[in-house]
């Protein structure tokens, strides 16, 4: 009795297991499309965000981020994915009638485990038709954005179209896609509910985690290989001498929001320290100087230089907690993780900014 009940969970876990593998075999159809579509539109793909809903293209200049922007574009790359995922379910439903012509495709339920044939077409469809929705950031929401924004006699007109926010409403991402996206996430899940259908209810979720994305820009994913050591520096900070003692550099520190402080002696650097390593000095060992917790090794950074590649340079490197911007002997700036994460999200919003009064 316990073997045949384990067979049998032990069956539906598999199948379950295989209707995910669908539903991933139907995305990565979908997206094999639209990579396809983007080299032939030249655009240069960074990666491809996968959801079950589609995936979120990041591109790998910022040149290419703005082709892909243009309304033309736009349209154009976003018929491809709800194509390619209808003509895909209707090929697999021709081969299943072909071979086994005794499957009833329509019968319900459309998409479950126990039918693994038929879920494969249906989630195809599925897929296609979701896609369709004016929603942020499926693809018809971005022909619906790329038609408002293209339907504008002039550049004034087309900015307050883009979205109902208005000019900082299209900068920000919350256009009529992108706010209208949110509520069809919401009808989905609901609907999802009252129907009994998980998948309405796991389209719906990733919707609005989708929508959510396409608001708050993804700078990391879009535009972070063209961003430069000095667009995010910070030029207003505070450094200490190596002579300073602990207690001396706790109380500078209480003053200013700065999480790690430059060391220095005689002007030249030396070194860095953070406000947590001085609270935890004078915990364990009481005052001493600060030369005596410092890191000594850290890697430097030029103005110019990329910031994708200096992270990638100093990734996995032990104590690294600041990236001190140089000239020569001159500190223009520092990069740490605290001001990071700050300055990408106002750089962000800036160039979004940008870009709709330039349009």
């Amino acid at each position: 009795m316990s073997i045949a009940a384990g067979s049998i969970a032990g069956s539906n876990g598999g199948r379950m297991l295989m209707l995910w593998l669908l539903l991933l075999l139907a995305v990565a159809v979908r997206e094999l499309a639209r990579a396809l579509a983007a080299a032939w539109n030249g655009l240069e793909l960074r990666g491809i965000l996968l959801l079950p809903t589609g995936g979120l293209m990041t591109y790998a200049t910022l040149e290419a981020t703005d082709r892909a922007a243009q309304p033309d574009m736009q349209r154009r790359m976003a018929v491809v994915g709800p194509i390619a995922s209808i003509l895909f379910g209707l090929l697999l439903a021709a081969i299943v009638l072909a071979s086994a012509p005794g499957i009833n495709l329509i019968a319900r339920p459309w998409i479950a485990p126990s039918h693994l044939l038929r879920a494969a077409v249906w989630l195809n469809l599925l897929l296609g038709v979701i896609n369709i929705l004016p929603a942020l950031p499926l693809d018809g929401g971005r022909v619906f954005r790329g038609g408002s924004a293209d339907g504008a006699p002039n550049g004034k007109d087309r900015r307050q179209t883009t979205g109902s926010g208005g000019k900082l409403g299209a900068g920000l991402g919350f256009g009529f896609g992108g706010g209208l996206g949110q509520w069809i996430a919401i009808a989905l899940v609901i609907a999802g509910v009252v129907l009994a259908n998980g998948w309405l209810i796991i389209m719906g979720a990733f919707v609005l985690i989708g929508a959510h994305m396409e608001n708050q820009g993804l700078l990391v994913q879009n535009d972070v290989d063209t961003v430069r050591m000095r667009d995010v520096m910070l030029t207003q900070f505070s450094t200490l001498s190596a002579s300073d003692t602990l207690e001396d550099a706790l109380q500078r520190a209480v003053h200013t929001l700065q999480d790690v402080f430059p060391v220095v002696r005689g002007g030249t650097l030396v070194g860095a320290v953070s406000r947590q390593n001085i609270l935890e000095a004078l915990a364990t060992s009481g005052n001493s100087y600060v030369q005596g917790v410092m890191t000594r090794t850290f890697q430097t950074a030029l103005p110019d230089d990329s910031l994708v590649k200096t992270l990638r340079r100093i990734m996995g490197e032990e104590g690294a907690q600041l990236v001190p911007v140089m000239d020569g002997e001159r500190i223009l700036g520092i990069v740490t993780p605290q001001n990071l994460s700050q300055s990408m999200g106002l750089l962000n919003q800036s160039r979004r900014v940008k870009r709709v009064e330039e349009s």
